[in-house]
Protein backbone atom coordinates (compact mmCIF):
# COMPACT_ATOMS: atom_id res chain seq x y z
CA UNK A 1 0.00 0.00 0.00
CA UNK A 2 2.86 2.66 0.97
CA UNK A 3 4.62 1.49 -2.39
CA UNK A 4 0.98 2.60 -4.30
CA UNK A 5 0.57 5.65 -2.21
CA UNK A 6 4.73 6.42 -3.12
CA UNK A 7 3.98 5.94 -6.68
CA UNK A 8 0.82 8.11 -7.42
CA UNK A 9 2.39 10.27 -4.85
CA UNK A 10 5.78 10.85 -7.48
CA UNK A 11 3.21 10.72 -10.48
CA UNK A 12 0.84 13.98 -9.41
CA UNK A 13 4.29 15.74 -7.87
CA UNK A 14 5.77 15.35 -11.64
CA UNK A 15 2.36 16.87 -12.70
CA UNK A 16 2.30 19.81 -10.64
CA UNK A 17 6.76 20.30 -11.53
CA UNK A 18 5.47 19.96 -15.48
CA UNK A 19 2.56 22.74 -14.81
CA UNK A 20 4.42 25.23 -12.61
CA UNK A 21 6.87 24.89 -15.61
CA UNK A 22 3.63 25.42 -18.17
CA UNK A 23 2.92 28.69 -16.47
CA UNK A 24 6.56 29.86 -16.21
CA UNK A 25 6.63 29.59 -19.72
CA UNK A 26 3.64 31.42 -20.24
CA UNK A 27 3.89 34.17 -17.93
CA UNK A 28 7.10 35.17 -19.99
CA UNK A 29 5.82 35.12 -23.37
CA UNK A 30 5.78 37.53 -25.89
CA UNK A 31 2.97 38.10 -28.13
CA UNK A 32 5.23 39.51 -31.43
CA UNK A 33 2.71 41.72 -33.42
CA UNK A 34 5.58 42.88 -35.88
CA UNK A 35 9.10 44.39 -36.60
CA UNK A 36 10.05 48.21 -35.31
CA UNK A 37 12.38 49.40 -37.98
CA UNK A 38 14.24 52.52 -38.03
CA UNK A 39 14.98 55.33 -40.81
CA UNK A 40 17.41 58.40 -40.99
CA UNK A 41 16.12 60.64 -43.23
CA UNK A 42 17.52 63.49 -44.65
CA UNK A 43 14.76 64.76 -46.42
CA UNK A 44 13.05 65.25 -43.22
CA UNK A 45 16.40 66.01 -41.27
CA UNK A 46 15.50 63.65 -38.31
CA UNK A 47 15.13 59.58 -37.39
CA UNK A 48 11.92 58.40 -38.38
CA UNK A 49 10.19 54.82 -36.73
CA UNK A 50 8.50 52.12 -38.64
CA UNK A 51 5.87 49.96 -37.18
CA UNK A 52 6.28 46.50 -39.72
CA UNK A 53 3.75 44.05 -39.64
CA UNK A 54 5.02 40.72 -41.53
CA UNK A 55 2.09 38.01 -42.85
CA UNK A 56 2.03 35.16 -41.69
CA UNK A 57 4.23 32.41 -43.94
CA UNK A 58 6.65 35.56 -44.19
CA UNK A 59 9.62 33.85 -42.56
CA UNK A 60 8.73 30.13 -43.78
CA UNK A 61 8.78 30.96 -47.14
CA UNK A 62 11.57 33.14 -48.22
CA UNK A 63 10.96 33.06 -52.07
CA UNK A 64 7.25 34.89 -51.33
CA UNK A 65 6.66 38.49 -52.16
CA UNK A 66 3.88 40.92 -50.75
CA UNK A 67 2.09 43.76 -51.17
CA UNK A 68 3.04 46.84 -49.13
CA UNK A 69 0.06 48.67 -47.23
CA UNK A 70 1.20 52.27 -46.30
CA UNK A 71 -0.33 53.32 -43.46
CA UNK A 72 -0.10 57.14 -42.05
CA UNK A 73 -1.02 57.77 -38.49
CA UNK A 74 1.47 54.71 -38.01
CA UNK A 75 2.20 54.96 -34.06
CA UNK A 76 1.39 52.29 -32.12
CA UNK A 77 -1.25 54.67 -30.22
CA UNK A 78 -2.41 55.53 -33.53
CA UNK A 79 -4.48 53.35 -36.26
CA UNK A 80 -1.58 50.88 -36.24
CA UNK A 81 -3.16 47.93 -34.21
CA UNK A 82 -6.79 47.99 -35.43
CA UNK A 83 -5.19 47.98 -39.61
CA UNK A 84 -3.04 45.35 -39.11
CA UNK A 85 -6.28 43.57 -38.02
CA UNK A 86 -8.30 43.68 -40.66
CA UNK A 87 -5.46 43.50 -43.19
CA UNK A 88 -4.97 39.98 -41.25
CA UNK A 89 -8.73 38.90 -41.22
CA UNK A 90 -9.19 40.11 -44.86
CA UNK A 91 -6.15 38.47 -46.35
CA UNK A 92 -7.36 35.20 -43.78
CA UNK A 93 -11.12 35.22 -45.40
CA UNK A 94 -9.03 35.88 -49.07
CA UNK A 95 -11.04 38.86 -50.09
CA UNK A 96 -6.80 40.72 -49.73
CA UNK A 97 -3.20 39.19 -50.42
CA UNK A 98 -1.68 38.61 -47.81
CA UNK A 99 0.27 42.29 -47.43
CA UNK A 100 3.41 43.79 -45.60
CA UNK A 101 2.01 46.53 -43.14
CA UNK A 102 4.24 49.38 -43.06
CA UNK A 103 2.77 52.39 -39.83
CA UNK A 104 4.22 55.34 -40.09
CA UNK A 105 4.33 56.92 -36.92
CA UNK A 106 4.19 60.17 -36.24
CA UNK A 107 6.55 63.49 -35.23
CA UNK A 108 4.53 66.01 -36.32
CA UNK A 109 1.33 64.79 -38.70
CA UNK A 110 0.13 69.08 -39.42
CA UNK A 111 3.83 69.79 -40.40
CA UNK A 112 3.73 66.20 -42.13
CA UNK A 113 0.65 65.87 -43.97
CA UNK A 114 0.04 69.48 -44.78
CA UNK A 115 1.22 72.07 -47.78
CA UNK A 116 1.81 75.84 -47.46
CA UNK A 117 -1.56 77.65 -47.40
CA UNK A 118 -2.58 81.10 -48.37
CA UNK A 119 -5.01 81.20 -45.33
CA UNK A 120 -4.23 83.39 -42.65
CA UNK A 121 -6.22 81.54 -40.39
CA UNK A 122 -4.65 78.47 -40.94
CA UNK A 123 -1.29 79.91 -40.53
CA UNK A 124 -2.23 81.35 -37.47
CA UNK A 125 -3.74 78.11 -35.65
CA UNK A 126 -1.28 75.64 -37.52
CA UNK A 127 1.76 77.30 -36.66
CA UNK A 128 4.40 73.97 -37.43
CA UNK A 129 2.17 73.19 -41.16
CA UNK A 130 3.25 73.21 -44.64
CA UNK A 131 6.56 70.78 -45.00
CA UNK A 132 3.97 67.96 -47.45
CA UNK A 133 7.07 68.08 -50.39
CA UNK A 134 9.22 67.01 -47.91
CA UNK A 135 7.42 64.14 -46.57
CA UNK A 136 6.31 63.27 -50.26
CA UNK A 137 10.12 63.27 -50.83
CA UNK A 138 10.85 60.93 -47.73
CA UNK A 139 8.25 58.98 -49.51
CA UNK A 140 9.56 58.27 -52.19
CA UNK A 141 13.50 58.80 -51.84
CA UNK A 142 13.90 57.29 -49.11
CA UNK A 143 10.65 54.82 -47.21
CA UNK A 144 9.67 53.29 -49.76
CA UNK A 145 13.25 52.13 -50.97
CA UNK A 146 14.04 51.06 -47.88
CA UNK A 147 11.37 48.91 -47.78
CA UNK A 148 11.69 47.55 -51.27
CA UNK A 149 15.71 46.95 -50.38
CA UNK A 150 14.84 44.88 -46.96
CA UNK A 151 11.31 43.32 -47.08
CA UNK A 152 10.22 41.07 -49.98
CA UNK A 153 7.47 43.61 -51.54
CA UNK A 154 6.06 42.70 -54.70
CA UNK A 155 2.45 43.80 -56.04
CA UNK A 156 0.66 46.70 -55.57
CA UNK A 157 1.51 49.82 -52.72
CA UNK A 158 -1.39 51.29 -50.93
CA UNK A 159 -1.36 54.28 -49.28
CA UNK A 160 -4.16 54.80 -46.39
CA UNK A 161 -5.25 58.25 -44.83
CA UNK A 162 -8.00 59.76 -42.39
CA UNK A 163 -8.14 63.30 -41.74
CA UNK A 164 -5.17 65.33 -42.76
CA UNK A 165 -3.56 62.16 -43.74
CA UNK A 166 -6.17 62.06 -46.10
CA UNK A 167 -5.48 65.63 -47.16
CA UNK A 168 -1.55 64.11 -47.88
CA UNK A 169 -3.10 60.75 -49.78
CA UNK A 170 -5.18 63.63 -52.20
CA UNK A 171 -2.41 65.75 -53.01
CA UNK A 172 0.17 62.69 -53.49
CA UNK A 173 -2.58 61.19 -55.98
CA UNK A 174 -2.92 64.43 -57.81
CA UNK A 175 1.05 65.46 -57.92
CA UNK A 176 2.83 62.30 -57.76
CA UNK A 177 -0.05 59.42 -58.40
CA UNK A 178 2.58 56.20 -59.32
CA UNK A 179 4.41 56.48 -55.94
CA UNK A 180 0.56 54.30 -55.02
CA UNK A 181 -1.30 51.73 -57.25
CA UNK A 182 -4.76 52.03 -54.68
CA UNK A 183 -5.12 55.09 -52.51
CA UNK A 184 -7.60 54.94 -49.58
CA UNK A 185 -9.00 58.23 -48.79
CA UNK A 186 -11.04 58.58 -45.48
CA UNK A 187 -12.69 62.14 -44.67
CA UNK A 188 -10.02 64.10 -46.31
CA UNK A 189 -9.56 67.21 -44.55
CA UNK A 190 -9.69 69.24 -48.29
CA UNK A 191 -11.07 72.94 -46.47
CA UNK A 192 -7.47 73.05 -46.05
CA UNK A 193 -5.67 76.36 -48.14
CA UNK A 194 -9.39 76.85 -49.23
CA UNK A 195 -9.90 74.12 -51.06
CA UNK A 196 -7.41 74.68 -53.27
CA UNK A 197 -7.02 70.65 -54.07
CA UNK A 198 -9.79 70.25 -55.51
CA UNK A 199 -9.09 73.38 -57.88
CA UNK A 200 -6.03 71.36 -59.00
CA UNK A 201 -7.72 67.95 -59.99
CA UNK A 202 -7.92 68.51 -63.66
CA UNK A 203 -4.22 68.77 -63.65
CA UNK A 204 -4.49 65.33 -62.76
CA UNK A 205 -5.20 64.21 -66.70
CA UNK A 206 -2.52 64.76 -67.73
CA UNK A 207 -0.08 62.49 -65.73
CA UNK A 208 -2.93 59.62 -67.09
CA UNK A 209 -2.97 57.88 -63.39
CA UNK A 210 -3.32 54.10 -63.01
CA UNK A 211 -4.81 53.67 -59.64
CA UNK A 212 -7.48 52.59 -57.84
CA UNK A 213 -9.31 55.39 -55.46
CA UNK A 214 -11.78 54.90 -52.64
CA UNK A 215 -12.98 58.11 -50.84
CA UNK A 216 -15.44 57.48 -47.54
CA UNK A 217 -16.67 60.00 -45.64
CA UNK A 218 -19.58 60.33 -42.55
CA UNK A 219 -21.60 62.44 -40.96
CA UNK A 220 -18.97 65.34 -40.38
CA UNK A 221 -20.44 68.44 -41.38
CA UNK A 222 -21.34 69.86 -44.40
CA UNK A 223 -17.83 71.47 -45.53
CA UNK A 224 -16.00 67.94 -44.95
CA UNK A 225 -19.23 65.85 -46.46
CA UNK A 226 -19.24 68.16 -49.37
CA UNK A 227 -16.09 67.99 -50.60
CA UNK A 228 -15.25 64.60 -50.04
CA UNK A 229 -18.01 63.86 -52.70
CA UNK A 230 -16.77 66.73 -54.85
CA UNK A 231 -13.63 65.30 -54.54
CA UNK A 232 -14.97 61.78 -55.66
CA UNK A 233 -16.99 63.86 -58.97
CA UNK A 234 -14.25 65.40 -60.35
CA UNK A 235 -12.48 62.56 -60.27
CA UNK A 236 -15.05 60.85 -61.85
CA UNK A 237 -15.57 63.65 -64.10
CA UNK A 238 -11.92 63.04 -65.74
CA UNK A 239 -12.91 59.85 -67.60
CA UNK A 240 -9.77 58.53 -67.40
CA UNK A 241 -9.77 54.77 -68.16
CA UNK A 242 -7.44 53.28 -65.80
CA UNK A 243 -8.27 56.08 -62.93
CA UNK A 244 -10.96 53.89 -60.99
CA UNK A 245 -13.19 55.72 -58.16
CA UNK A 246 -15.35 54.55 -55.49
CA UNK A 247 -17.37 56.94 -53.37
CA UNK A 248 -18.43 55.14 -49.91
CA UNK A 249 -20.35 57.60 -47.86
CA UNK A 250 -21.21 55.83 -44.53
CA UNK A 251 -23.89 58.46 -42.93
CA UNK A 252 -23.94 56.18 -39.64
CA UNK A 253 -20.30 57.27 -38.69
CA UNK A 254 -18.25 60.15 -37.80
CA UNK A 255 -14.84 61.54 -37.43
CA UNK A 256 -14.01 59.47 -34.48
CA UNK A 257 -15.75 55.84 -35.66
CA UNK A 258 -15.29 55.74 -39.69
CA UNK A 259 -11.91 54.69 -40.24
CA UNK A 260 -11.71 51.45 -39.46
CA UNK A 261 -15.41 50.32 -40.89
CA UNK A 262 -13.99 52.38 -43.99
CA UNK A 263 -10.98 50.29 -44.49
CA UNK A 264 -12.65 47.09 -43.95
CA UNK A 265 -14.64 48.02 -47.03
CA UNK A 266 -12.40 49.86 -48.81
CA UNK A 267 -9.58 47.52 -48.74
CA UNK A 268 -12.28 45.43 -49.93
CA UNK A 269 -13.11 47.05 -52.99
CA UNK A 270 -9.96 47.96 -53.79
CA UNK A 271 -8.36 44.59 -54.24
CA UNK A 272 -11.37 43.33 -56.12
CA UNK A 273 -10.27 41.36 -59.20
Amino acid sequence: MNRILFSWMAILIGFVAIAQSNSSKNESAVLKLGIVDKIQSAALGEKRTLNIYLPEGYRENPSAEYPVVYLLDGSENEDLLHIVGLVQFLSMIEKMPKSIVVGIANVDRKRDFTFPTNNVKDKKDFPTTGSSEKFTDFIEKELQPHIQRNYRTGGSKTIIGQSLGALLATEILLKKSQLFDQYLIVSPSLWWDDESLLAAIPNLAAKQPKAKVYIAVGSEGKVMEADAKALAEKLLALNLPDLKITFGPMPEENHLTILHNAAYKGLQRLNEK
